[in-house]
């Protein structure tokens, strides 16, 4: 079975799920991740509740496969010690503290790289690690915010629409942190030099947002605007509601499928209202919300067969995970857990000729490998049970 990333250490000193996505990314392509975790809490994205340890979150099991657990107190003096040892034996080192705490931890880039400069060493945080927003707190709505995104949602509204995943969390602080770890191992295969890495969610979110900033410069420079619109403005491209209650999506941006959805639907009139915008109230609207709602969700699906169009049902959270196509694919799957009995799991969003090994751990209990990883340091029994005494495990 493939593992592209087997050999190479992750010291993941990461917490919540979307960085948990990143080194969950880096785990199942064959990487060994060591989560270092606050003695007794752990990462708090473990807890249903985000205060006190207690009942486990569902998405800390999926987003934490393929990891070790090692808790240890950061602030104590030995425990920078023991971290050390960990940094001098990695190939990356994953930090999403607010900026500067590394460094006034005495754990920094500058510092670690002395103890080995061939680190690969990612900061993953809201704003970077420059700039006049540097030291502000956010969340993924903060984030969308500035990048312009949320702004180009709800049109149809009166008000901007937070959208049901949280996009520069899971993009931002998940898959880009993976892919620039994954790019400066490469590059260090060539030059054999370390890298420092600075990866904010808010910059990722501006890359994204290229196709609006784009569309807005078009027409601020040449006066130029698109025909469609992908925010809910037209016609074509947008969800309607069903007979029974749930809703569809088509999205005909192209007019080759618009035309054979219009041809299906006996009503080749239609046909040149491909771009029309979506108004509430105005007939061309108000004709095709009927249309929808003359059929069930499922009707639509069985009538849809047949037709060459850009057209999906709107599913739940619930219906994803009965989705055969998505179980086929291996989207949806279960694991064997010792602890926990089988658990439903997402599956590695990509397909390898080779097979991807990634069903090879499950998510580790708090400090679950603490006392393990400290005997491949050299840690005797007795020194482990002092270091536990003392508060640094």
């Amino acid at each position: 079975m493939y593992q592209p990333l087997d050999g190479y250490r992750i010291l993941d000193c990461s917490r919540l799920l979307p960085y948990q996505y990143c080194t969950l990314l880096l785990g199942d392509l064959g990487a060994e991740v060591l989560k270092i975790e606050e003695p007794g809490r752990g990462d708090y994205g473990r807890w249903v509740d985000l205060k006190t340890p207690g009942a486990e979150r569902m998405d800390f099991v999926m987003a934490n496969r393929n990891k070790k657990s090692m808790t240890l107190n950061l602030k104590a003096e030995a425990g920078k010690e023991v971290f050390k040892k960990l940094a001098r034996h990695s190939d990356v080192l994953f930090e999403t503290f607010r900026p500067g705490v590394m460094a006034r931890l005495g754990l920094g880039y500058e510092t670690v790289r002395e103890i080995n400069p061939k680190i690969i060493y990612c900061s993953g945080t809201g704003y970077g690690q420059s700039g006049p927003y540097r030291d502000k707190a956010g969340h993924d709505i903060n984030y969308i915010s500035i990048a312009g995104i949320l702004g180009m949602t709800g049109m149809h509204t009166g008000r901007p629409v937070i959208p049901g995943v949280p996009f520069a969390d899971m993009a931002g602080g998940g898959v880009f942190p993976a892919l620039a770890m994954i790019a400066a191992l490469l590059g260090r295969e060539r030059t054999g030099k370390g890298q420092y890495i600075d990866v904010a969610m808010t910059d990722v979110m501006t890359s994204f947002n290229i196709n609006n900033i784009a569309s807005a410069l078009e027409q601020r420079d040449r006066g130029r605007r698109r025909p469609y619109n992908l925010h809910g403005k037209t016609l074509c491209y947008n969800t309607f509601k069903t007979k029974d209650g749930t809703f569809i999506s088509i999205g005909d941006l192209e007019f080759k499928f618009w035309a054979s959805f219009c041809r299906a639907l006996g009503r080749e009139d239609l046909i040149e209202k491909h771009y029309a915008r979506y108004e509430e109230g105005e007939d061309t609207t108000e004709e095709l919300k009927a249309i929808f709602a003359s059929r069930t969700q499922s009707e639509w699906v069985a009538f849809m067969k047949r037709v060459d169009d850009c057209f999906a049902p709107i599913h739940t959270p619930e219906e994803v995970v009965e989705d055969p196509h998505l179980t086929e694919r291996g989207m949806i799957t279960t694991m064997e857990d010792s602890t926990r009995g089988e658990t439903l799991h997402i599956g590695f969003p990509a397909l390898f000729s080779d097979g991807l090994h990634y069903k090879r751990s499950p998510a580790p209990a708090l400090g679950e490998h603490t006392a393990e990883t400290l005997q491949t340091l050299g840690y005797s029994p007795e020194e482990i049970e002092t270091l536990r005494e003392e508060g640094v495990i």
